[in-house]
C-alpha cells in the first residue's frame, strides 16, 4: 500500500483519458509510486484556437495549485509535476522556476531518444497546435546538431478521439506510420497515440511519450 502522505507525482492532463494509460504504466513499471491527477480540458481547446502562449497565465495558475497539493486535495506538497500534453508542454517548463517544483514535458524524454536513433524524423500527430512545440524540442534536444524534421497531422485521427472511437484514432496514427519512408525514427506527438506504436507494421523505430516521460517525472520525484 502506497504512503498517501508522500511525495508524488502530480500528472497534469488535457483529457481524462490519459489518466487510466499512466495509472496502468505505474502499475506495470513503478509499483508502489504516488500518481495525483489533475485533468484540464480547456488548456488545449483554448491552446488549440489562440496558440499555446495564450493559456500561460491560467496554466500558471493551475501549476501553482499542482506545486502546493491542490491535484491532491489534501493540501499536500508534490514532487515534481509531468505535464501531458505536447501542445503546452514547453510553456509549463518556461514556468517552473516560479513554480518551486520541478516541470516536466512528457515528450522530452521521447525527445531525446529519437535525437539518438538518427537525424531523419518525422513527426505525426492528431492536433495541429503539436506540431510546431514538437519540432522545436527535437531541434532543442538535438543540441545544435543538423536533424531533418518532417512534420505530418493525420486526417480524421483527433476526430475520432474525440468521438470516443479511441480504436479507430489509433489505426489511423498505425496507418500514417506504416506510410512513412526515408526516416529514422517516428515520433508519436501526444500521449493519445501511444497504442499505435505496437499497431504500426513499419520497420522504423516508432517512439511514444508516456513510459519514458512517467520514468523520468518519477526520477525527479525521488531527487526532490
Amino acid at each position: 500500500m502506497t504512503d498517501p502522505t508522500a511525495p508524488g507525482l502530480v500528472l497534469l492532463h488535457t483529457s481524462a483519458a490519459h489518466v487510466p494509460v499512466f495509472d496502468a504504466l505505474r502499475d506495470r513499471n513503478h509499483p508502489g509510486a504516488v500518481l495525483r491527477h489533475l485533468v484540464v480540458p480547456e488548456l488545449l481547446d483554448r491552446a488549440r484556437v489562440e496558440g499555446p502562449k495564450a493559456v500561460a497565465p491560467a496554466l500558471r495558475e493551475v501549476l501553482t495549485g499542482a506545486a502546493a497539493g491542490v491535484a491532491a486535495g489534501a493540501g499536500r506538497g508534490s514532487g515534481a509535476v509531468l505535464v501531458t500534453c505536447s501542445t503546452i508542454g514547453a510553456i509549463a517548463e518556461a514556468l517552473a522556476p516560479v513554480l518551486g517544483a520541478p516541470v516536466l514535458r512528457v515528450d522530452r524524454p521521447m525527445a531525446a531518444a529519437a535525437v539518438r536513433t538518427g537525424v531523419r524524423i518525422v513527426v505525426l500527430a492528431t492536433v495541429e497546435s503539436t506540431l510546431a512545440p514538437t519540432a522545436e524540442l527535437l531541434a532543442e534536444e538535438a543540441g545544435g546538431r543538423p536533424v531533418s524534421i518532417r512534420t505530418h497531422l493525420v486526417a480524421g485521427a483527433w476526430e475520432c478521439f474525440a468521438a470516443g472511437d479511441a480504436a479507430g484514432s489509433l489505426a489511423r496514427v498505425a496507418a500514417a506510420a506504416d506510410a512513412v519512408t526515408g526516416a529514422d525514427a517516428i515520433v508519436l506527438a501526444q500521449v493519445s497515440m501511444a497504442g499505435a506504436a505496437e499497431l504500426a507494421r513499419t520497420r522504423i523505430p516508432v517512439l511514444s511519450s508516456p513510459a519514458a516521460g512517467l520514468a523520468e517525472g518519477l526520477r525527479q520525484v525521488a531527487a526532490s
